[in-house]
């Protein structure tokens, strides 16, 4: 079993491949202790070399090979009959490899390129739209389509059970079960534009998913209220792709995975406030309702109130979870009334000057248009709370 980093182990398996392809001959790499850590005969991989060349042909020549402190050495077998190459061609051809191959290794690849970009856009560390658009494009990414944030904590499946994702040894499987997370998700969606995928560290990938109507279509209901603004509504569906999302993912991963949904909000530097909002959904949910679930802001309950500390979230949301009474002023002051008298009926329709079965009417239909009953303590909690919030929105810029 070889000790070499892994970023040895994936040069020395570049060199081999490649060294062999163009000399004709079976090229291996050993390491320090004389073990093959690489070779184009795979079944050398792992033997003493001093074993392994006697299965193999006989040697030819060896170019060292340093990388990262540690060395090892090429070893080429002798070219087969018929296929005669000058030795010192082939030592310069090999050393030639070596050299591109390990410069090579030390550039940053376009996922870890796309990652970085995307994590610096996320948390606002770049704010110039027009660069932004220009390094996507160059990346392969589209930003035209309006997007919002679905973060997925995967770190039971893509961290190592030690919890130590910096752990050299490990680095190599956290990016492989990162990218089949992201294959994972980009396959749901079916069209690789729809989704831009990065793996943000610690277990976390975030989906830019293309939010607007026409791509959320799979997952609309007629049913989505249409006062709502789009952001809200969009949430709706948005949630219910983030469901079916998750069925796949865990089926894939045979793990525990939680999700968190962000509202689109405008322009591209608004996926910076789409991820806080995922992220604080993502917390929050996970803390009071637990794991393998959807988290939404719309979902949190009273924890969005108290756990959120962005004043104009708290604000936008108390206005969306009220906005189905705009239009129904006395249901509004039925409300308001109702929670003056400390939620007594009997106190509420006298000072309404009404029927104690037309109170109980009036809070069936506050139920049914927000989906929040005064009745009960909790949805009365977060009432009572949108109610205030909502009547700070003009304070609020």
């Amino acid at each position: 079993m070889s000790i070499m980093s892994p970023r040895f182990d994936r040069v020395a398996e570049a060199i081999t491949e490649r060294t062999a392809e163009l000399l004709g001959a079976q090229t291996s790499v050993i390491d320090g202790r004389g073990i093959v850590v690489a070779s184009s005969d795979l079944n050398l991989v792992g033997l003493p070399f001093d074993k392994a060349g006697r299965r193999g042909e006989s040697e030819f020549l060896r170019v060292p090979l340093r990388l990262d402190g540690q060395a090892g050495t090429v070893v080429v077998s002798e070219p087969p009959q018929g296929d005669a190459i000058s030795p010192r061609l082939a030592e310069a051809l090999v050393e030639l490899m070596v050299h591109r191959t390990v410069a090579v290794d030390r550039l940053p690849n376009q996922h870890e390129l796309k990652n970085s970009f995307i994590n610096d856009l996320l948390n606002g560390r770049t704010t110039d739209e027009s660069a932004i658009l220009q390094e996507g494009k160059l990346l392969g990414m589209d930003f035209a389509p309006p997007r919002a944030v679905i973060l997925i904590d995967a770190s039971d499946y893509i961290l190592p059970s030690d919890g130590l994702e910096r752990h050299e040894a490990a680095d190599a499987q956290v990016r492989r079960r990162a990218q089949l997370v992201i294959g994972s998700v980009v396959s749901f969606f079916q069209l690789p534009n729809d989704t831009i995928c990065a793996y943000l560290g610690d277990g976390e990938v975030a989906v830019l998913k293309a939010s607007n109507t026409k791509n959320l279509v799979n997952w609309a209901d007629n049913s989505d209220s249409s006062q709502a603004t789009p952001s809200w509504a969009n949430l709706t569906a948005l949630r219910r792709a983030g469901e079916a999302l998750l069925v796949r993912l865990r089926s894939d991963t045979n793990a525990s995975i939680s999700v968190g949904i962000g509202r689109y909000h405008p322009g591209v530097c608004g996926l910076a406030r789409s991820y806080q909002d995922a992220r604080a959904a993502l917390s929050l949910g996970r803390r009071f309702h637990g794991q393998n679930r959807v988290h939404g802001l719309d979902g949190l309950g009273v924890a969005a109130f108290v756990g959120v500390s962005d004043e104009r979230t708290k604000v936008d949301l108390a206005t969306y979870l009220l906005s189905p009474l705009d239009h129904e002023p006395d249901l509004l002051e039925t409300l308001t009334v109702f929670f003056a008298e400390d939620c007594c009926p009997s106190s509420v329709a006298s000072r309404l000057s009404i029927h104690r079965n037309t109170l109980g009417y009036r809070l069936d239909k506050i139920t049914s248009l927000t989906g929040l009953d005064p009745r009960r303590f909790d949805d009365a909690v977060q009432i009572r709370l949108a109610l205030l919030l909502r009547s700070l929105s003009s304070n609020v810029t």
